[in-house]
């Protein structure tokens, strides 16, 4: 009974310090600098990397922004026939992912995000629906599994992907 109730005991205490070193082991955190790049379709793609997540462990991020797009009606020789016929749209904007951290603890990886939509907004008959102008302000990236949130670098991208003559 003696011999049981010590090997007992030592059982316990080695299940606990192996959870002590596991949790010691872990410390979330963005490495470098995240970064934020407008790309040729006027979408946003953020970039980052985390270490400290512990092995084959599946993290769940999310990119945002508040955006700002303003579309114009363009016809097929590239001018827009009515000045008045425009709109803008602003909102949040954002992607989601999830990626596993491998063996290594650690994540590399991007996301990507569109502009808003045009909602209801729509041209005339021989018009097309064009992107005249985009923003992006507050770009930021989560880490939603250890609740972390890193703004990029830049904090904020803009274009003007066509100009009514």
């Amino acid at each position: 009974m003696k011999k049981l109730s010590i090997l007992s005991c030592a059982m316990i205490a080695l299940a606990s310090f192996m959870a002590t070193t596991t949790v010691r082991a872990q410390n979330p955190h963005f490495v470098g600098t995240v970064t934020a790049t407008l790309t040729r379709n006027n979408d946003v793609q953020v970039c980052w990397k985390e270490a400290g997540l512990g092995s084959n462990v599946s993290i769940t991020y999310d990119a945002t922004a508040n955006a700002t797009a303003t579309f114009v009606c363009a016809n097929g020789g590239g001018n827009c026939p009515n000045a008045a016929n425009k709109t803008t749209v602003n909102g949040p904007v954002s992607a989601t992912g999830t990626f596993s951290s491998g063996k290594n603890g650690s994540i590399s990886q991007c996301l990507t995000f569109t502009p808003p939509g045009a909602g209801t907004f729509s041209c005339p008959s021989g018009q097309k629906l064009t992107l005249s102008e985009v923003s992006y302000t507050n770009i930021t990236i989560t880490d939603t599994t250890n609740s972390i949130a890193v703004v990029a670098t830049p904090s904020a991208l803009s274009a003007t992907p066509f100009t009514c003559p």
